[in-house]
């Protein structure tokens, strides 16, 4: 069964960052982020999918220097942002999970189910 939830408003995640999330339902926790690029945004599961260990280096520091990959904290694998595909690093050719994510009325929702 499809649930919705709203996770904040887009002008709260800063264009070009990202922000890292937290959703506990019936014992199960989800930890995702979501970053920004304009009025687009895209969503993954926090795990590297070489390690598995979670991605942010500090609480919402997912992108690389630059702003225009999203970079393992543990090996440095770098990830593009509009589709998670790892393009260097040990996970090479692997992708991060994505989440399923909608923004209606300038409000970011996840899709679960």
């Amino acid at each position: 069964m499809s649930a919705i939830y709203n996770l904040c408003a887009l002008n709260d995640i800063p264009d070009q960052k990202a922000r890292g999330f937290t959703l506990e339902t019936e014992g199960n926790k989800l930890e995702f982020f979501i970053v920004r690029k304009g009025d687009q945004v895209y969503g993954y599961i926090n795990r590297c999918p070489h390690t598995g260990v979670n991605l942010d280096w500090q609480p919402d520091q997912f992108l690389d220097l630059t702003g225009y990959q999203i970079q393992c904290s543990t090996h440095g694998a770098l990830f593009r942002i509009r589709d998670g595909l790892c393009v260097y690093g040990p996970c090479q050719g692997q992708h991060l999970t994505s989440v399923n994510l909608l923004l209606e009325n300038n409000r970011v929702q996840l899709i679960t189910g």
